[in-house]
């Protein structure tokens, strides 16, 4: 017990405290608005300060794979910090920071074994571009610097990871982006013209082309990179077609393009494999990822990368000059450590590839409800798409959207005791990425409250 679930005033004060000095992140504030107070989780649930219990739908932000309150987590980083505290990778190296780029290099694909760690998801992605544009400064092509991503997608909020996000209105406020970012077509099926609406390998053939398409356009001297999520977060989980990365990875090798994989949100379990690039049957050139990685027990990100792309840095001069003070910290590192232990232990992901047709066949049951156009997703990673009319897929404008997601859903659907995402980046979409260890109970109560809220949604409209 925490001393915020034995005095209620204490939650009450940290309400008060955060109102008035905490800037939130993605969040409003106003005179009216009154952040709430996370005190403690366990195992799936989460609990507020007022001792309200809710399921964790969506794993804190994708993250706490192996649920809340694991003891040996919070002790690995005790051990660690009593042993060493921190220490910088700027040409050192720690146990931990090196037994964990040993073990993931193990996990990894093809020749996938240089690991430069950072502290977040944001970072690797930064860090992935830097390389690629430095990697071809090296081998005699100086003029790749440009990258290409997926409409709608998010890949972070660093200037340079923001010129790869492709959602308009997050790049609106920080103008002008850094040069260089271009964007092709989504691989959303559900909102596929016509032609495509039976057949998903021509819609993931014509979506891959599209990035060909690109590189022509802009110039295969000036492309250095392509930035692709397994399974896109942003616009409601838009999973790949039939044969899409298998088209992608040729094109890459065709222009001399590096194939980066973005795997902040799927890799450590969330689609069933350590790297969901394994799961659609693709080797990239660089995976970054984060999030999973500690389940959140600890703030850890890392860029993989080749050894083709490690070779030009491997003179005994030439230097990446980037980095983070924090990068590869010796006790996120050990807490990743023990979180992968606990993986391997108890078969996470197999338990993942085991359910997921569960969690599929729940979730498709809320097809039954007028305002449930798509559900769509893989492993533990869904997005529930909601229109209008079912027929036409008629989505909602925006006015609609702040009603639906903003003034109902999210309120209704915290309420009733599910955290999850009503997210409108795209259509509107409810989000779920549940703790990876949840089964057929958590998949029927977070069924129950979803039918239940969005039917209520339904009979407002």
């Amino acid at each position: 017990m925490t001393l915020l679930d034995s005095d209620p005033t204490v939650y009450t004060d940290s309400a008060a405290k955060a109102k008035r000095h905490m800037w939130g992140h993605f969040a409003r504030h106003g005179d009216d608005i009154t952040p709430t107070v996370i005190t403690r989780g366990e195992g799936v649930h989460i609990w507020d300060g007022d001792g309200n219990k809710f399921i964790d739908g969506l794993s804190g932000l994708f993250v706490v794979q192996v649920g809340h309150g694991r003891a040996e987590l919070a002790e690995a980083a005790a051990k660690q910090a009593e042993t060493l505290s921190f220490f910088p990778l700027w040409s050192f190296a720690t146990p931990p920071a090196a037994e964990l780029a040993e073990r993931i290099a193990n996990y990894a694909p093809g020749d996938l074994n240089r690991v430069f760690f950072t502290t977040g998801g944001g970072e690797a992605v930064e860090s992935a571009w830097k390389l690629a544009k430095q990697f071809f400064k090296l081998t005699g092509k100086p003029g790749k610097y440009k990258v290409i991503s997926r409409s709608i997608a998010y890949h972070g909020t660093p200037q340079g990871a923001l010129a790869i996000t492709g959602i308009p209105t997050f790049k609106a406020p920080f103008d002008p982006p850094t040069p260089g970012g271009f964007r092709v077509p989504n691989t959303n099926f559900y909102r596929a013209p016509e032609q495509f609406s039976t057949d998903p390998k021509a819609w993931g053939r014509y979506c891959a082309d599209r990035i060909a398409e690109a590189i022509e356009f802009e110039g295969p001297d000036t492309v250095a990179a392509v930035f692709l999520e397994p399974v896109q977060n942003a616009g409601g989980c838009f999973p790949p077609p039939p044969g899409y990365f298998e088209r992608v990875r040729e094109i890459c090798d065709e222009y001399d393009v590096l194939l980066v994989s973005d795997e902040v949100i799927c890799a450590y379990g969330r689609i069933g494999s350590m790297f969901a690039c394994d799961d659609f049957g693709y080797v990239p050139d660089i995976i970054t990822c984060a999030k999973g990685l500690t389940s959140g027990y600890s703030p850890i990100g890392a860029m993989i990368a080749s050894d083709r792309l490690f070779e030009p840095f491997n003179d005994g001069s030439t230097v990446f000059g980037h980095g983070y003070t924090f990068g590869g910290h010796p006790v996120s590192a050990a807490v990743a450590l023990a979180n992968l232990d606990i993986f391997e232990r108890e078969g996470i992901n197999a338990h993942v590839k085991e359910m997921a047709p569960a969690f599929r066949s729940t979730l498709e049951k809320l097809y039954d409800l007028p305002i449930v156009g798509d559900v769509r997703g893989e492993g533990f990673f869904y997005g529930i798409e909601l229109v209008k009319d079912k027929t036409t897929k008629e989505t909602f404008n925006d006015e609609e959207c702040e009603r639906l997601l903003r003034g109902f859903l999210t309120p209704a659907l915290f309420e009733a005791g599910l955290y999850c995402r009503a997210d409108d980046r795209g259509d509107p979409v409810v989000q779920l990425a549940p703790p990876l260890i949840c089964g057929q109970k958590e998949f029927d109560a977070i069924y129950d409250i979803l039918h239940s809220v969005l039917g209520e949604a339904g009979r407002l409209l």
